[in-house]
């Protein structure tokens, strides 16, 4: 298992190591004892949660609010996504920067979101099975989001707005400018 800080530092790549053969594979998807080396510090995951979309559909850019900020580490079991983490901590020097990576089921590849961070992804296969771990319960008051398409944000998502399936929820988010955020400096894991 590797670990690679990406352009924005705080959010990080996981390359499992795959074990194969012609009766399959075996991949270690978590060891809590590694992540917290490389990170410095604990990070208990508390809920496991797991969604199945079609092509196109685009989930986010999601995010909780202190006391039940979270942060996630997602992976995709099958298919393949565009994932997105952006940076909402006000006064941070990557503050509206993004990191964006390709997850699949064939590369196994994760990414660590932290607090204070959006998630979003769009699926880029037929069909996909995303699952992620997350270090603190939902909480529907703390619930926000930012727009997908805020053109601040200058994200790609691949796939062709026309062909994007997005829900209720997501069409109405705000702006960058306009949303509830963090403000870079505190601790938001106390």
């Amino acid at each position: 298992m590797t670990f690679t800080r990406t352009e924005i530092p705080d959010v990080v790549i996981i390359n499992p190591k795959i074990h194969g053969d012609a009766r399959g594979y075996f991949v270690e998807t978590f060891r809590a004892d590694k992540l917290e080396e490389f990170l410095g510090f604990t990070i208990s995951f508390c809920q496991d949660n797991e969604s199945s979309s079609s092509y196109g559909v685009l989930r986010g850019l999601h995010y909780q609010l202190p006391p039940y900020a979270q942060t996630k580490l997602v992976r995709v079991i099958e298919g393949s996504v565009l994932d997105v983490a952006v940076d909402i901590r006000k006064g941070s020097p990557t503050f509206g920067h993004h990191v964006t990576v390709e997850l699949s089921g064939e590369n196994k590849r994760q990414m660590l979101i932290p607090r204070g961070f959006a998630h979003g992804f769009v699926v880029l296969s037929e069909t996909c099975t995303f699952a992620y771990k997350v270090d603190n319960y939902y909480n529907l008051e703390c619930d926000r989001g930012i727009a997908f398409d805020d053109p601040a944000l200058k994200l790609d998502w691949i796939v062709e707005n026309a062909q994007l399936q997005l829900s209720a929820k997501d069409t109405k988010q705000p702006l960058l400018n306009d949303a509830d955020l963090f403000n870079f400096g505190i601790n938001l894991y106390e």
